[in-house]
């Protein structure tokens, strides 16, 4: 396996966007959506399939793509090519506010099993499929279901996150995680699921009923602001069907909608 080899710049602190620099002929895959802006002589098309393996037939390409539908994702992904006789750049960015990590997946073993919606982009070579969870537990109570998302390559890739982001090098212990604050694993550590204490602690210690131990020898991204807190949070103090209001600001919020005429 060899991708292309794309230099990169990484702008912003909290909000961040990523800006891949291609050479003449090289081509990087992200998924649709991302693009944020690009240069002149880039070209882009949808293609079913992240062209890892550009022989295979139209069966190969419909299996890939009804595994990446599971996944939540569109099945097609689109492939950004300079074209043109110089350096070109493109970047691109998350769906909502986090960081961007960028990951040489040649020094991580050629593999990284992250969360379903974490991959934003990577070179062209980088295979991009799906994990099931090895145990029935991990499946059912592990926050992301039974399907991981596999990365597999020696190039680039880039994968973004809520929050702080924290690398730990784990060498042969274990870390226990809330489900939702896993980012991604290289593929030689062991994923599994775990009773969050005892039954007091579960059902009214708010760190949620089960937590995701992490165990063995290699390299675990996390993220201190998963979106689905976020999204939970901003859910809980939004106004009610009924126009009702409450939470944080709610008296000071009613007298806005006063003057704004709501």
């Amino acid at each position: 396996m060899k991708c292309h080899e794309v230099d990169y710049e990484i702008f912003g602190s909290d909000m961040q966007v990523v800006e891949v620099e291609l050479d003449p002929s090289e081509t990087v895959i992200a998924e649709a959506g991302a693009m944020n802006w690009m240069d002149d002589s880039i070209t882009f098309e949808a293609k079913m399939g992240d062209g890892s393996k550009p022989d295979r037939g139209l069966f190969g390409k419909l299996v890939d793509a009804g595994k990446r539908s599971l996944t939540g994702e569109s099945i097609f992904m689109t492939h950004f090519t300079n074209t043109g006789t110089g350096k070109r750049k493109i970047a691109f960015a998350a769906p909502y506010p986090g960081k961007i990590i960028a990951v040489d997946m040649a020094t991580l073993g050629g593999e990284l099993i992250c969360q379903k919606d974490a991959f934003l982009c990577a070179a062209l070579g980088t295979e991009v499929s799906i994990a099931f969870s090895k145990r029935l537990g991990t499946g059912f109570f592990g926050g992301e279901g039974f399907i991981l998302q596999r990365l597999r390559g020696d190039g680039m890739a880039f994968v973004h996150a809520g929050g702080t982001i924290v690398k730990k090098e784990l060498q042969g212990e274990t870390i226990r995680v809330d489900t939702g604050c896993i980012v991604g694993f290289t593929g030689n550590i062991d994923y599994d699921i775990q009773r969050a204490g005892n039954l007091k602690s579960m059902f009214f210690g708010g760190e949620g009923l089960f937590l995701a131990t992490l165990q063995g020898t290699g390299s675990v991204y996390l993220q201190s602001l998963p979106f689905s807190r976020l999204a939970d949070r901003v859910l809980a103090h939004a106004p009610s069907a009924g126009g009702t209001s409450k939470g944080e600001g709610s008296v000071l919020g009613g007298l806005g909608r006063m003057l704004d005429g709501s």
